[in-house]
């Protein structure tokens, strides 16, 4: 959601020359004004639209101001909706009290100040706006969790199906092998069966090494991000058959926080996974550069490209591993773009450095 999205203002008066006059008062505010002449009108157009503040008179025929704002909170769509009141005679502190609990959250006197007008209703019609982002922010969490724990749970299936059917029957078959060794009378036989167990213990080690390196690479920790990074995407070269090029720049790339270099990985490892999935690439350059106030990623590929609806971030079309990227860097204050390069993909991550030369493990920025 953008973050001057335009609200809806519901201006409620039985005279028209009045509506007129608000209208003209609030027009540079930039956001949608509706007019109602009538409680009863107010209230067909409340049940139709959702309104961020509602500007009522006090004195109107059929339905008053105040049992109008009665019936607008007892509903409970409306309970939370800003109700300004206007009145052309003095109101008594019974009255405003009697207002108030009815559900206004302010008066204004006639004549109309026209700053005071705006500044009231662009107070609550940004905290309007401010209240549907936090919406959508909260089902995207929760939509996000829903898929995070599906997502665990699928890699823990495949990391127990890896486990079972290479490392669990290598580790059977020498059992067996090594439980028939003594049973053998050949000393030429018992050196063959030796050496077939030790090529699958070596087998088996190599299995266990390449599950803990993709769960998280010791050499992250040892050497650092840019060695790490060309152990993987060597390896994932060779394993996906597609050619993966890296430059690193300096070339002898310097060490980072312990987190902010677990994040660049872990961003470069999904982009890289995505690209194998679903790019039909066969070329992808991976750059990683530190400058003098940032560090710079760039993904590219030259596959099929991506969906406008994945480019542009849209909620209902992205998944746990693109959101996830996007979380990692804005915890560092960064951003991240993707785009369509015809033919292909770019992944675009800029990271700040912090400021003070000396403190360059980074600490993650939480963001409001």
């Amino acid at each position: 959601m953008n973050g001057k999205e335009k609200v809806n203002i519901l201006m409620v008066d039985d005279q028209p020359a009045k509506l007129m006059s608000y209208e003209v008062i609030l027009n540079e505010l930039g956001e949608n004004l509706v007019k109602a002449t009538s409680g009863k009108g107010a209230l067909e157009l409340l049940l139709k639209h959702d309104f961020a503040v509602v500007l009522m008179d006090v004195s109107m025929p059929e339905i008053d101001g105040f049992e109008m704002a009665n019936i607008i909170h007892q509903h409970p769509r409306f309970q939370k909706t800003a109700i300004i009141f206007i009145s052309g005679v003095h109101l008594t502190e019974l009255d405003q009290i009697k207002g108030y609990q009815r559900g206004a959250v302010d008066y204004i006197p006639v004549p109309v100040v026209p700053e005071l007008l705006r500044a009231k209703v662009s107070v609550f019609a940004e905290l309007h706006r401010k209240s549907r982002q936090l919406e959508v922010l909260n089902r995207e969490l929760r939509r996000l969790s829903v898929t995070l724990i599906s997502t665990q749970d699928e890699e823990r299936r495949r990391i127990a199906r890896e486990l079972h059917d290479g490392l669990g029957q290598d580790l059977t078959v020498a059992k067996i092998m090594l439980q028939g060794v003594n049973r053998e009378q050949s000393a030429e036989v018992k050196e063959q069966v030796v050496a077939d167990i030790s090529k699958l213990i070596d087998g088996a080690l190599q299995q266990i090494r390449s599950v803990s390196y993709l769960l998280h690479p010791p050499l992250l920790d040892e050497v650092g991000l840019g060695s790490a990074l060309g152990w993987y995407v060597d390896g994932l070269s060779k394993r996906g058959g597609i050619e993966i090029a890296l430059e690193t720049h300096p070339e002898e790339f310097p060490r980072l926080g312990a987190d902010l270099e677990t994040t660049l990985f872990r961003v470069i490892q999904e982009a890289l996974t995505n690209v194998l999935r679903h790019s039909r690439a066969t070329k992808v350059n991976v750059t990683l550069e530190r400058k003098d106030t940032e560090i710079a990623v760039r993904i590219a590929d030259d596959g099929v490209g991506v969906p406008n609806e994945i480019s542009e971030f849209r909620q209902d079309s992205i998944g746990v591993g693109i959101s996830g990227m996007r979380q990692r860097v804005k915890e560092f204050g960064g951003e991240l773009q993707l785009r369509n390069a015809n033919p292909g993909t770019i992944v675009e991550v800029v990271i700040p450095l912090p400021t003070t030369p000396t403190d360059i493990r980074s600490v993650p920025v939480t963001l409001q």
